[in-house]
C-alpha cells in the first residue's frame, strides 16, 4: 500500500540563469535517484528560493530541462530570516511510495549546512 510522503531538498546557486537552471535539475535528478521515485507517484512540487535568486523561476527551469510536464509546480520567495543561507534554492515534493519507504531527503552544493542530520555522508 502507498502513502503521501514528503520529500525536502535544498541546493545552493549562483544567481545566473544557467546555474540555477543546472542546479534545480541536479536536486531533481538526485531526489528521484535516491528515493526510486517515479514521475508518475509525485503529486506535486513546491520550490522556495532565497530572494537574491531572481535570473529564472527553477519552475521554468525545470520544465525547459524536459522534466515535470505532467506536474503540479509552484514558486514561492523564502521567507527572509537573519542569518539564513544565501542563495539557496529549496524544493518540498509530495509523492506517494510504499508504506515501509524511507525517504531520503538531499541537501548538496553548499546547502548542507542547513539539515547536517539529513544530508548524505559521502
Amino acid at each position: 500500500m502507498k502513502r503521501l510522503i514528503a520529500l525536502r531538498g535544498a541546493t545552493c546557486c549562483r544567481n545566473n540563469t544557467d546555474d540555477i537552471a543546472a542546479q534545480v535539475v541536479a536536486l531533481y535528478d538526485e531526489l528521484l535517484e535516491q528515493n526510486q521515485l517515479r514521475e508518475s507517484d509525485i503529486v506535486s512540487l513546491i520550490f522556495s528560493v532565497t530572494r537574491d535568486l531572481d535570473a529564472i523561476n527553477p519552475a521554468a527551469a525545470l520544465r525547459h530541462a524536459g522534466r515535470a510536464a505532467n506536474l503540479a509546480l509552484f514558486v514561492v520567495q523564502e521567507a527572509e530570516t537573519r542569518d539564513s543561507l544565501e542563495r539557496t534554492l529549496r524544493v518540498l515534493i509530495h509523492c506517494y511510495m510504499d508504506d515501509e519507504f524511507t525517504p531520503c531527503h538531499v541537501y548538496q552544493n553548499g546547502a548542507e549546512i542547513l539539515r547536517p542530520d539529513r544530508s548524505k555522508k559521502t
